[in-house]
């Protein structure tokens, strides 16, 4: 799901015009260079994954600790720290809680990284707030995906339903 999703944030700085960080999509993290269906994508990563017995990470790099002027970017050090993990084995040794709105796995510790930045909502201190914008989150994902378009086969129809449930859940 969050594969074909191709979430990312537009920051100040990196494009004319962004002010503040924007949320964007690109299929596969790269819909500009699709020839085929995203689908036909993921079912290839998954694929190969199985094939080779490899697993997938999603690192947040991004935001943390509130909204854009009250918050800050992950600190570097703990981005490869968590990298880090990754490569040594750490991380498949570790225990994990999800978070609720996303269905993400997430190690509960991770060395040289303080417990608080992996699960992002203990580093706001307006849980409420952080709520909301989790929330407001999960809802571009979710309207982002109805933009995947219909796939041509049953295969690839069965392939998209089971991927959909792999979403963020929303929590009103």
């Amino acid at each position: 799901y969050y594969f074909i999703s191709g979430y990312t944030a537009k920051v100040a700085g990196t494009e004319m015009g962004v002010t503040e960080p924007t949320a964007t999509f690109s299929a596969c993290f790269g819909s500009a260079f699709l020839v085929w269906h995203p689908l036909k994508y993921a079912a290839l990563l998954a694929q190969k994954m199985t094939e080779h017995s490899t697993n997938a990470w999603l690192i947040n790099t991004g935001w943390t600790g509130g909204s854009f002027g009250q918050g800050k970017r992950i600190k570097l050090k703990h981005t490869r720290a968590i990298v880090d993990a990754i490569h040594s084995g750490e991380l498949l040794e570790a225990e994990y809680d999800t978070l609720p709105e996303f269905g993400l796995h997430v190690p509960t510790k991770c060395t040289k990284v303080p417990e608080k930045i992996l699960f992002p909502k203990k580093t706001w201190q307006d849980k409420t707030a952080y709520d909301d914008k989790a929330n407001f989150l999960a809802e571009l994902f979710n309207e982002n995906f109805k933009q995947i378009g219909s796939p041509e086969s049953e295969e690839m129809v069965a392939l998209m339903k089971e991927i959909k449930q792999a979403g963020p859940v929303l929590h009103k």
